[in-house]
């Protein structure tokens, strides 16, 4: 095996007499993304703000909006998230700190240590409305 594989991005979750079994930080970071947007009222990720206005990244690039840090057995999280008005953020976010926990721990063994819930703004549904019109046109 005379491969020279890059393992900044890779972590060892499970190593035994078969192998080891390599997990990408990438991986970890769809994870989050998606649990976090499955919580009700997450408008959805944030790739960060321009302009003073926080930019809201469709199902493709939720990575975008997540920062990991994976080691052997364990994963620190940072979510930046856009959400609803009128939910209540503390609510909203310790929910996104539990289905992430629950999905990472579950999918890929790993001990999610620290979840960190970054606000980048609020989703208008009336913005929304006239961001689609917009696109139409």
């Amino acid at each position: 095996m005379g491969n020279n594989v890059n393992m900044t991005n890779l972590n060892t979750s499970n190593l035994n007499e078969l192998g080891s079994v390599k997990i990408a930080d990438d991986v970890v970071a769809i994870i989050a993304g998606l649990a976090a947007t499955e919580v009700r009222g997450v408008a959805g990720m944030s790739g960060g703000v321009s302009a003073g206005i926080a930019e809201m990244l469709g199902r493709k690039n939720l990575a975008k909006g997540v920062k990991v840090e994976v080691g052997e057995k364990e994963a620190a999280v940072d979510l930046f998230v856009i959400v609803e008005f009128g939910a209540k953020i503390p609510e909203v976010a310790q929910l996104i700190q539990q289905k992430v926990r629950e999905a990472i721990e579950a999918m890929t063994g790993l001990i999610a240590v620290e979840i960190n819930i970054h606000i980048q703004g609020v989703a208008f549904e009336k913005q929304e409305i006239e961001d689609k019109e917009i696109r139409v046109r």
